[in-house]
């Protein structure tokens, strides 16, 4: 089962929406609460003065996520250095999706972009794989200048996800710029699933597509990690989803 990546900031009150956790449920989640340090500040004060506040917020929201039944863990850090952080704990807990809390009610409908060096079989798998049974529609979403090779990649993968019963359409964008496009369908959609075009969750955490996509369209943006295969911890029982950390 695909395992999600949520962090937040956890001493600034950012939270996540019922919606975004019950579009989850199937996953496995890890909470990372994460608090960025001035360089003067040693992590351990930090962990001395705030460690108790958000470890008690943590344990909140992975109960929310479902880590009375082994679905959800949390890890704390405070770090001074935000994007190494996310990496990192990207890889030590094998998390193959990332998502940008929004505010949403129940999700009704995903917009799933497939445009750009993505990896659309890898994203349309985890796409079932969240959907399931469930009454939640999907559109296939392309912006492209080759029409004719955008409706044929739109209706080859469009058919796993309608072989498993899931109301499926598409939506191809021609001539326009693709994000522009993409932040526009996003309006019409409770929630985005898009790609990452990079093997380093660096260039998706801040950069510029996932994040204007998320505050444009206010709703949860899941985003697929473009990786081959999920870094492992050798040291680290993947059975193990009620352990919590605190790193610097």
């Amino acid at each position: 089962m695909t395992r999600i990546l949520v962090p937040l900031a956890v001493l600034e009150g950012e939270s996540v929406s019922a919606g975004l956790t019950a579009l989850l449920e199937p996953m496995y989640v890890t909470v990372l609460g994460y608090h960025v340090l001035p360089e003067q500040t040693p992590p351990d004060q930090a962990r001395d003065q705030y460690g108790e506040r958000a470890t008690d917020a943590l344990e909140d929201l992975a109960t929310e996520f479902g880590a009375a039944e082994g679905t959800a863990d949390y890890r704390l850090v405070f770090t001074h250095d935000r994007e190494q952080t996310f990496d990192r704990i990207a890889a030590e807990t094998r998390s193959e999706v990332y998502a940008i809390p929004g505010a949403t009610g129940p999700i009704d409908r995903l917009l799933v972009a497939l445009t750009g060096d993505v990896a659309v079989e890898r994203i349309v798998s985890f796409v079932g794989e969240l959907v399931g049974d469930r009454e939640i529609g999907v559109t296939l979403f392309l912006a492209t200048d080759d029409e004719p090779a955008g409706r044929e990649l739109l209706e080859t993968a469009a058919v796993p996800l309608a072989a498993r019963g899931i109301d499926v359409g598409t939506e191809l964008a021609a001539d326009r710029p693709p994000l522009e496009a993409l932040v526009d369908a996003a309006v019409d959609h409770d929630a985005v699933v898009m790609g990452e075009r990079a093997p380093s969750l660096l260039t998706l955490v801040f950069g510029e597509d996932a994040e204007r996509v998320a505050a444009e369209s206010v709703g949860p943006v899941l985003v697929v990690r473009n990786v081959d295969e999920v870094d492992e911890d050798p040291d680290q029982d993947p059975d193990d989803r009620t352990a919590n950390t605190e790193e610097s």
